[in-house]
């Protein structure tokens, strides 16, 4: 959540950290604000919106090569010009840019207040700001010694009024990546604020802080050294820390399209096919995974998988459970982490591995479990005993968790901007599908024909999603139809059960509308009670496994007057009998039906949403990245 971009260098800052925040906006946008140091004086600008309204009040020429900058989606303090970041000391000498929350900030402030500090905001972040001011006697050190206090998570970048060619930098479970460029380097909250001017990145850890000029940056580690008598941060390398970036900034683009998620769901052939590349082994039936080769032994022995994620990860979680299930033969769970993390998951036997899933591979609740189950405490939850095999799936290269995990695999889906995820949850999809078909030949539960149907059906995949983009102008008609309507149903099973949830998820998130996913088989037991000719019901029913249990629950919606979108198998005619509107999909084989029937859905959503007046890429309260609890 929020976006914090700092620039140092030899141009004007303001205008770099403008863009920044453009770019980093899908991560908060209820307030902005920028402080840029010039002349020894500092320039701060706040503004209640979004980025366009800070822009507007920078209408002056505003000098200086310094500054931070933020974007906020609001945790304590309502949305408003005085909490917006960044935020000050009491004399103005400390200008605060934060991404997390201080847990222990009202102990904090209560003895800030007694020792005579006045604050302007109602935020947790203002603290930190005092706590430097304190600490300013120190030099540089003021930054470590003032953190040494917070209790809680952080991203954050910070400017000293006395420390006047410097930006300090500090993470803990809240991402930061410092952009290294030539005479200038950037420090920002996401990637994306750094593309077209460096690609050369260094991913802070947590517990690490970074001391920035325009021409050097500096790590230090808050960990003390066991035989450090002075007591100051660790000194650490920074050469061998460099990577590059593998997006470009056409990525993180609208190409032409006026939105993009419909950008993002136009991509998904794209996309799908940069997951696959050289990951199929066609004439051996074999999914080739580079990333889990150094633990291919340990995966032929699992007795267990837990697989687990939050909001859209977490539904590609509940289909990747019904894969490798099926296909595997282990028992396998799909778990939320956000209440996974609470829990005693933990059984005594060694042979348990648990898979996380995020699109930003930073998602703070996947993070708590994944950090439990490599046997860390966290707020009070033991970890495991047994120091659990843990396994990625993640977008974002060098992401916290693509590096905490033992191994893994990456979607190559590309930048996803839109709040609402869309080419990343099919990549995550797909990827579920090629660890099922990589585990299933390892354990000798798929035969070499089997396997060959799988990856040959796996390989047409992008090419059937093109079909089905194709029907684009007749879901927009359907949605024209459908967008007065306030209250939606949607039902699958078995595959698509997932499916029906991720679809409603899309609809409420990006169109405000009420809607509930439900399987099919429970409609007997509370749902139907909703079902008249104002509650319409999207059914995933393809021709599959289930496909006569799913018509008999949609004549049941019908016989109580309900309209229905069916999302159906190509070439199905009887459909036309039962639903009110059909969308096709191409004939695959049952396991991999959601990857292609969760497409219509996506751009029902997104029609649903621009036709109501939505802003479909920020949808209100929500954030891209969920990086606090």
């Amino acid at each position: 959540m929020c976006g914090i971009v700092g620039y140092i260098g030899n141009k004007k800052a303001a205008p770099i950290l403008i863009e920044g925040l453009k770019r980093l906006e899908y991560r908060g946008y209820d307030s902005a604000g920028i402080a840029v140091l010039d002349s020894n004086r500092v320039h701060l600008v706040k503004a209640k919106g979004r980025v366009v309204e800070l822009q507007k009040k920078l209408s002056w020429d505003l000098g200086g090569n310094l500054g931070i900058a933020h974007t906020r989606w609001a945790t304590h303090g309502e949305p408003s010009e005085k909490n917006a970041h960044p935020h000050t000391d009491c004399d103005g000498r400390v200008f605060v840019c934060h991404n997390g929350i201080i847990e222990n900030y009202k102990l904090l402030k209560e003895g800030l207040i007694l020792r005579g500090h006045i604050f302007k905001s109602d935020t947790d972040t203002e603290v930190l700001a005092h706590l430097i001011e304190e600490n300013l006697r120190y030099g540089d050190e003021a930054f470590s010694r003032a953190l040494k206090k917070i209790k809680g998570t952080y991203g954050l970048a910070v400017i000293i009024k006395s420390r006047p060619n410097k930006i300090f930098a500090a993470r803990n479970s809240s991402p930061l990546v410092i952009g290294v460029g030539k005479d200038e380097n950037i420090v920002a909250s996401d990637a994306s604020a750094i593309l077209g001017r460096t690609r050369d990145v260094i991913y802070l850890n947590d517990g690490e802080i970074a001391i920035i000029t325009k021409d050097d940056v500096k790590l230090q580690s808050l960990k003390v050294q066991k035989f450090n008598s002075s007591k100051r941060p660790q000194i650490l390398k920074v050469a061998e820390r460099k990577e590059k970036l593998d997006f470009n900034l056409d990525d993180a683009q609208k190409s032409g399209f006026p939105h993009f998620m419909l950008k993002e769901i136009f991509e998904q052939p794209e996309s799908l096919a940069n997951s696959l590349r050289g990951r199929i082994i066609k004439n051996n039936s074999l999914a080739k995974l580079g990333g889990l080769e150094s633990v291919r032994e340990q995966l032929k022995s699992i007795e267990r998988l837990i697989i687990t994620g939050c909001g859209t990860a977490y539904l590609a979680g509940v289909v990747g459970k019904l894969m490798i299930e099926e296909l595997c033969g282990i028992p396998c769970e799909a778990e939320l982490a956000s209440e996974l993390r609470y829990r005693n998951f933990f059984p005594e036997k060694r042979n348990l591995a648990m898979v996380a899933v995020s699109q930003s591979g930073e998602t703070a609740d996947t993070l708590a479990v994944l950090r439990r189950a490599k046997g860390k405490s966290i707020n009070g939850m033991t970890g495991s005993k047994n120091d659990m095999l843990t396994l990625g799936v993640v977008n974002v290269v060098g992401s916290t968790i693509a590096r905490e995990t033992d191994a893994g695999v990456y979607n190559h889906a590309g930048p996803e901007i839109g709040v609402a995820s869309t080419k990343a949850f099919t990549s995550q999809l797909i990827i579920l599908a090629l660890i099922a078909l990589f585990l299933g030949r390892e354990r000798g539960t798929i035969s070499p024909k089997m396997g060959k149907q799988i990856a040959e059906e796996i390989e047409v995949l992008p090419k059937m999603i093109k079909q089905i983009l194709k029907q684009s102008d007749q879901i927009k008609n359907i949605a024209e139809e459908y967008k007065n309507f306030n209250n939606f149903l949607y039902i699958g099973r078995k595959y698509n059960f997932p499916v029906a949830f991720e679809g409603a998820l899309k609809l409420k998130e990006i169109s405000y509308i009420h809607a509930e996913g439900y399987g099919a088989g429970e409609m007997k037991h509370g749902p139907i009670a909703m079902i008249d000719e104002n509650f319409p019901t999207v059914a995933i029913v393809p021709e599959d496994s289930v496909y006569e249990k799913m018509i008999s629950n949609l004549e049941e919606i019908k016989a109580r007057r309900g309209n229905i979108i069916a999302i159906t198998t190509e070439g199905n005619d009887k459909i036309s009998y039962i639903a009110k509107n059909w969308l096709y999909i191409p004939k695959t084989i049952e396991i991999l039906t959601p990857i292609l029937s969760v497409i219509p859905l996506q751009l029902f959503a997104y029609y649903m949403g621009t036709l109501r007046g939505c802003d479909v890429d920020k949808p209100r309260n929500l954030a891209k990245s969920v990086t606090v609890e």
